[in-house]
């Protein structure tokens, strides 16, 4: 088969997909590319994942039941544990976590190992493209030579690009379909045709010159985020030193109509990407002898907040006479953002652990995380902080959420409110709770 053949089969909806994870980010593509009339491969070591899409039954909040099911039942998507039926797929696409090692170092160890799965049955004219969040350079340092040792030429015998993912889970307006999609190649012909698989299934694509290009392109967009909700999150703490509401100051900047753009404080950054991705970019950077000063004095600011929150619990306790250590505390609220169930690196968990060390006796609720489980070691000091790691670790208890009655809330000292999920009614909160510290400005 030639790349004539290739764009051919794509054009015709008979090339073969293939997904390698399916989690947030692969299992959407997959249902979107099924959609489109192409026959797709899954491909997960998680058992219950794969037998879950099999069933026609969906994990993912964005992706519901009855959209999977259909395309399950017609045989346009299957999936699997074993990474051979990569070898009948025209187009592999590599979905997996990137998360950061303990030392704040990148650990593409899963993409390593599904790149090996790949190399392992490579064949002429198979289309690979990387989505998964890594730093620029990995897709032609990392990928491409293992590739190559098939004895393959790039863009003639096989291709390879990297096309970022940009998931935002919980939207109702921007999906995977209708956001635009950024890919690069490593040559010309590779950008070409992935981007040519693209848009027989997503709404846009834009394409950039190289794989590098399009590395650096998803590490822009979260540490901008990071970045600003650190500095805003600044601002929030120089409002508290000098009695000024950071909401009202920011509600009315928010009218000037140009060279504004609203960002709001909280108690710290969650999530699969905002705290994590701007960390592989200063890596990255560190080995070409260049420090990152915004993106890490941002992490550094944004890292801090959880303890501000603790901070201005300890202060509402104090104005009933209560000492933090004994006081029964709620959370409301553990997912890293609003109206999801995701708790990856939510800054809830942190305040959890930081009042348990100080003797708080901590319950939890949320509609959409039923169970949590605490860090095995307690957050650490900011970067240049008079303090050090907490006395007390952590021990990696898992904690189940309680349903919010008048009973419980008669129990608690204090309310706290992490994540402003839409379903609750704040009011009621306020009402029935003794104290409360709110950090989205809920209430």
């Amino acid at each position: 088969m030639s790349r004539a053949d290739l764009k051919k089969r794509i054009a015709s909806r008979t090339a073969r997909v293939g997904v390698i994870g399916l989690g947030y980010v692969g299992l959407p593509l997959a249902v979107e590319f099924a959609k489109a009339g192409f026959p797709v491969t899954g491909v997960d070591l998680d058992e219950g994942r794969v037998a879950g899409v099999n069933r026609g039954e969906s994990y993912i909040a964005d992706v519901p039941a009855p959209v999977l099911e259909p395309l399950v039942k017609g045989g346009l998507l299957t999936a699997t544990t074993d990474y051979a039926v990569l070898a009948a797929c025209d187009a592999i696409l590599i979905c997996v976590p990137t998360p950061l090692r303990k030392t704040r170092d990148p650990d593409i160890s899963f993409i390593v190992s599904a790149v090996d799965a790949i190399a392992a049955t490579l064949r002429q004219d198979q289309l690979v493209i990387l989505e998964s969040t890594t730093y620029p350079g990995t897709t032609e340092e990392v990928i491409l030579p293992k590739l190559d040792s098939r004895g393959f030429k790039v863009g003639k015998d096989f291709f390879l690009a990297f096309s970022p993912e940009r998931v935002d889970p919980g939207n109702s307006r921007w999906s995977t379909r209708n956001t635009p999609k950024v890919v690069g190649g490593v040559t010309a012909a590779c950008g070409e045709i992935a981007g040519y698989l693209y848009e027989q299934a997503l709404e846009q694509v834009i394409r950039v010159s190289t794989c590098k290009a399009a590395e650096m392109v998803k590490l822009l967009e979260n540490t901008f985020r990071s970045v600003n909700v650190g500095l805003v999150n600044e601002i929030a703490l120089i409002c508290d030193r000098l009695g000024i509401e950071v909401w009202e100051v920011i509600e009315a900047a928010a009218t000037k109509p140009f060279g504004f753009m609203a960002f709001y404080p909280g108690p710290g950054l969650g999530g699969h990407c905002i705290p994590i991705d701007p960390h592989y970019l200063s890596w990255k950077l560190k080995t070409l002898n260049y420090y990152a000063r915004f993106i890490e004095l941002a992490a550094e600011i944004n890292a801090g907040m959880p303890r501000y929150v603790v901070d201005k619990v300890i202060a509402a306790l104090n104005r009933h006479e209560k000492s933090v250590k004994g006081s029964r505390i709620l959370i409301v609220g553990v997912a890293y953002k609003r109206d999801v169930g995701d708790t990856r690196e939510s800054p809830a968990l942190d305040i959890i652990q930081l009042l348990r060390d100080r003797g708080a006796e901590v319950v939890y609720n949320d509609p959409f995380a039923g169970s949590v489980k605490l860090p095995l070691s307690s957050p650490a000091e900011p970067r240049g902080s008079s303090g050090g790691t907490s006395a007390r670790p952590a021990t990696g208890l898992r904690m189940e959420s309680r349903p919010l009655t008048v009973k419980l809330m008669k129990e608690m000292d204090c309310t706290v409110i992490v994540t402003d999920h839409t379903s609750y009614d704040y009011q009621w909160l306020v009402d029935h709770s003794r104290a409360v510290v709110d950090t989205r400005n809920a209430t």
